[in-house]
């Protein structure tokens, strides 16, 4: 039985380790209902690997793990200059909550966060999650300036349209298993993607990329697109990645996932991370290619929603997915300036 002491101790923050697993794991399926163990294992592997890119802190009181906090650093997304980190997911067990665990784990975060000259935390979450607003209410979060959008998954006609400014909704991870090389039956008629051969990203694709991504920036980005690339090819559940060939060379490319966890998600949601089109390739529909033909293969795997973050400054973007159906999601996007 813990003494008095014990509990009113204040928790020790310390970095994540392989053992928490079981801990985390257990508190992440009493506040959720179900075990996301692979999600959790996923994470934890990838911060040990890439230390430097993923903060994940741990909160423990009389030897037990009471909380924890798993975020990233983010570099290019939206072609952002300046860094900033991304809060993926924080828990407290249950007979701990109230007691100011999560604002301590918050605040170890922001530490590192000015110690390394950043300061925006960016997170997203559901409406209805009262919670979690309730916390980002009192921690200093602000609704962000960029949009969460997401439509079913349907195999039906994408209407094209300009997409030379097409680039860089939110990047979460990209993805590691299932091959689409092959082409797809459908029964509509002819589309973007006929036009063009669409397949899964390689890693040969890379330095095509990263000159879509120069032609589009400006800016030479080369180490943050190897990373981007790199995690595509090994860093979440499933793998469905594509890139547009024409012409003997890349001419555009979508990093998407599929994966439950981030932000506290329970069902599996396809993200799209990041979508590039060469404006040398401005009138041959592949962004249209590429997003109708991750339409079916998401519907192969019985994924219903696919979703996006853009920034509400990029018109061309949002009507860009506008147009192929999405619109306004249930999670809002919030962010934390520090001082």
């Amino acid at each position: 039985m813990a003494t008095h002491a014990a509990v009113s101790a204040e928790p020790t923050l310390r970095r994540l380790v392989r053992t928490d697993l079981g801990a985390v794991t257990a508190i992440d399926a009493a506040s959720v209902g179900r075990s996301r163990r692979d999600y959790m294992e996923r994470r934890l592997e990838a911060a040990l690997r890439e230390p430097s890119l993923h903060l994940q802190f741990a909160a423990e009181r009389a030897g037990s793990l009471v909380g924890y906090l798993l975020a990233r650093k983010l570099e290019g997304e939206f072609g952002r200059a300046e860094p900033a980190l991304r809060l993926e997911i924080i828990g407290v067990s249950t007979e701990e909550q109230g007691r100011g665990i999560g604002m301590r784990l918050l605040g170890e975060l922001e530490g590192w966060a000015l110690k390394h000259g950043i300061r925006e935390i960016r997170t997203n979450a559901d409406w209805r999650n009262h919670r979690m607003l309730h916390f980002f209410d009192r921690t200093g979060f602000e609704l962000g300036r960029n949009h969460v959008i997401d439509c079913a998954v349907h195999g039906g006609q994408i209407i094209e349209g300009e997409d030379d400014k097409i680039f860089a909704p939110e990047h979460h991870r990209a993805t590691a298993e299932l091959d689409y090389g092959a082409p797809a039956a459908n029964d509509f008629e002819t589309l973007a993607r006929d036009r063009s051969d669409v397949r899964s990203l390689a890693p040969e694709d890379l330095a095509d990329i990263a000159r879509i991504d120069h032609r589009i920036t400006g800016r030479d980005r080369s180490e943050y697109i190897t990373r981007l690339v790199d995690e595509a090819m090994r860093d979440s559940a499933i793998r469905v990645s594509l890139a547009a060939h024409l012409g003997g060379s890349v001419a555009g490319f979508v990093m998407a996932k599929v994966d439950i966890g981030d932000f506290g998600r329970i069902e599996p949601v396809a993200v799209i991370d990041t979508i590039g089109v060469d404006p040398g390739f401005a009138a041959a529909g592949i962004g249209t290619a590429l997003l109708s033909q991750l339409f079916v293969n998401l519907e192969a795997l019985h994924i219903e929603r696919v979703e996006t973050v853009v920034s509400r400054e990029n018109f061309e973007l949002l009507g860009f997915f506008y147009r192929a159906g999405f619109g306004p999601s249930r999670r809002l996007a919030f962010v934390k300036r520090i001082a």
